[in-house]
């Protein structure tokens, strides 16, 4: 197919704007941290964008869409993206060069296991992170990718959909997490004190880039301009508007007062929920999403999380694994055929029940994938080599310990 120039442009501005998410996330979660560990949280994120970019273009395109190999894993044919160049891919994308596929899916790949380090931030050693980084990489993210979006993948031929990254990115991060807070076991304090964000701007600046990179996120998913990306472009926007209403509301109704840190949360688990179904449900659907994602993800955040007591820091699970488990299940409520024809039927409101079977199954082995490889990871790690600092090293802030600078030097109050 010859190359469109319009589609090619569209999606190397996604590109863009979805590499502008990852250092967004750095501030959104660096902003809930306390100020002792700012910059380290920053740098949790921000490193990604070198070791998910380098690992990319040596294998990571090649084992995530090169040739199949039993529906789990490609091959190293792409390896240094090696016959990847100006011709496209007919097989993911053919009016674009597939050099310019293959750099939309890489911000994909940097910035979901970013999403995992807001679980386990406050007590990790930098170098443990790394080498975590790049083992989850090769051994969860990978594989997920091929197994949902890759032809042949395990989970496409199940019929299940997902436009953006619900499993691929939010569920897999958010168990992944939820698993790896786990094993690293709780910070010094918890329990004990109150953890209170340091920076709320930070939060409403990160929560602002995720959001106005989003558009790149799940727009961009349709790879070419067209009415699908308009489309995808309006579920984004309504979903995220719906939950940050929706959240707000929860806290006036059970507080008395709407937070700021509530409306950036709420935000983003609304952009959360329609990611998979961006380009599969109708406009009206998105509103929905959106309304119920926050009840769901706060419940998460403070009835679940206080029940079975893990230390998930900046509530990655709850926001992530939970608002991506909701958004894979509303895509087999409300997806339209009629909208995008990727998905084989109609959801289960519409009077078809298979697509919704394949969603939740898709979910079921996201899960039980990303978890069990996670548990192995980090219990690996772990008879290796250090991972979790030490009291003294948290107590005195892992800015210093672990990068020697801090990011407020003439703060010396209590933290």
């Amino acid at each position: 197919m010859e190359i469109n120039n319009g589609n090619t442009a569209y999606v190397l501005v996604s590109s863009a704007l979805v590499l502008l998410m990852t250092p967004g996330l750095a501030f959104f979660y660096a902003g809930m941290e306390r100020r002792k560990n700012a910059l380290n949280t920053l740098m949790s994120c921000f490193f990604i964008l070198g070791l998910g970019s380098l690992l990319w273009v040596t294998v990571g395109y090649s084992l995530s869409f090169g040739s199949d190999h039993g529906g789990i894993i490609g091959d190293f044919s792409k390896a240094f993206f090696n016959g990847v160049g100006f011709e496209p891919n007919g097989d993911y994308a053919g009016s674009i060069p597939e050099t310019v596929f293959a750099a939309f899916q890489m911000m994909f790949a940097i910035i979901t296991p970013a999403l995992i380090c807001g679980a386990i931030a406050g007590r990790m050693k930098f170098s443990a992170l790394f080498v975590f980084v790049t083992a989850w990489s090769l051994i969860v993210y990978y594989p997920l990718a091929h197994m949902v979006w890759g032809v042949g993948g395990f989970i496409r031929e199940l019929g299940a959909v997902d436009f953006a990254g619900g499993n691929v990115v939010h569920i897999s991060s958010g168990i992944s997490g939820l698993v790896a807070c786990i094993l690293l076991g709780k910070r010094r304090e918890y329990g004990v004190v109150s953890y209170k964000p340091h920076n709320i701007p930070f939060v409403i600046l990160g929560a602002a880039l995720l959001w106005f990179g989003w558009f790149g996120f799940n727009s961009g998913s349709a790879l070419a301009a067209d009415g699908l990306a308009a489309h995808a472009f309006m579920t984004t926007n309504t979903s995220a508007a719906a939950a940050l209403l929706s959240w707000m509301l929860i806290e006036k109704l059970l507080h008395g007062k709407a937070t700021v840190l509530g409306a950036a949360t709420g935000a983003v688990v609304g952009l959360v929920a329609i990611t998979p179904g961006a380009g599969f449900v109708p406009i009206w659907a998105s509103i929905i999403i959106g309304l119920l994602v926050s009840p769901i993800c706060y419940f998460g955040m403070t009835k679940i999380k206080g029940r079975f007591g893990y230390d998930d820091a900046l509530d990655a699970f709850g926001c992530h694994g939970l608002g991506g488990i909701w958004g894979g299940i509303a895509t087999g409520l409300f997806a339209k055929t009629s909208i995008n024809s990727g998905a084989q039927w109609n959801g289960l409101v519409f009077g078809d029940v298979k697509l919704f079977v394949a969603q939740i199954l898709s979910i079921v082995i996201t899960i039980a994938f990303a978890g069990i490889a996670t548990f192995i990871i980090v219990s690996v790690i772990k008879l290796v080599m250090p991972i979790k600092v030490t009291q003294e090293e948290e107590a005195q802030g892992l800015d210093l310990v672990e990068h020697g600078e801090v990011a407020y030097p003439s703060f010396n109050g209590l933290d």
